[in-house]
């Protein structure tokens, strides 16, 4: 009687330390090396997905779908640079899901709960600030801050992973966090009353 193929197991919790993958049959060095890769790695890639997306269900998603894709094909990206690899596959993942919904779905700054935290970022009054202020930008232009400001890649990679040109990224950049700047500044009663 035939068997039914396995499909791979999923990946246990990426923001667990003890995250580990279970076995696929694949070699056990291949396992081994991607939940280092894993552990390493997935707490930044869980703050720039929660950057990107502003809310940390739908962050936690979204790596642990970049995860899957990045494991899927480990057996070419580990010798290359598999954190730029997951990253990218990161903001396709994000772009994808915009497409199909065709509009952002944010929440205003205005109806955002005071005091809110970003889930599993930890309370902070600063980074509420911060969300609030990003959820002004368009979906492309948080997407450049975010890989260029938060991330730090270079104006070039962030070019090459949104395939856009070097001066998109520096306009929409610099128009971003000036928007950013006004957005953060009328937010701080110190900056109102040293005008």
């Amino acid at each position: 009687m035939p068997h039914a193929p396995q499909r791979p197991a999923p990946a246990d919790d990426v923001g667990d330390e003890s995250a580990r993958v279970l076995s696929t049959g694949g070699p056990p060095d291949t396992d081994a090396e991607f939940t280092a890769f894993m552990q390493a790695h997935s707490a930044d890639l869980l703050r720039t997905a929660w950057l990107l997306v502003g809310d940390a269900h739908r962050a936690e998603e979204l790596v642990q779908h970049a995860l899957v894709r990045t494991y899927a094909s480990w057996s070419r990206t580990r010798g290359d640079d598999p954190l730029a690899y997951t990253r990218r596959t990161l903001v396709n993942l994000r772009i994808d899901t915009w497409r199909r919904r065709r509009r952002e779905v944010l929440s205003a700054p205005e109806h955002l709960p005071e005091g809110s935290s970003g889930g599993t970022l930890g309370p902070s009054d600063d980074r509420d600030q911060l969300v609030r202020a990003l959820a002004l930008l368009s979906p492309r232009q948080r997407r450049i801050v975010v890989l260029r400001h938060f991330v730090g890649l270079p104006e070039a990679e962030v070019a090459a992973e949104l395939g856009v040109s070097v001066g998109t990224v520096k306009s929409t950049a610099s128009r971003s966090l000036a928007t950013l700047r006004t957005a953060l500044t009328s937010n701080d009663p110190t900056a109102r009353s040293t005008r």
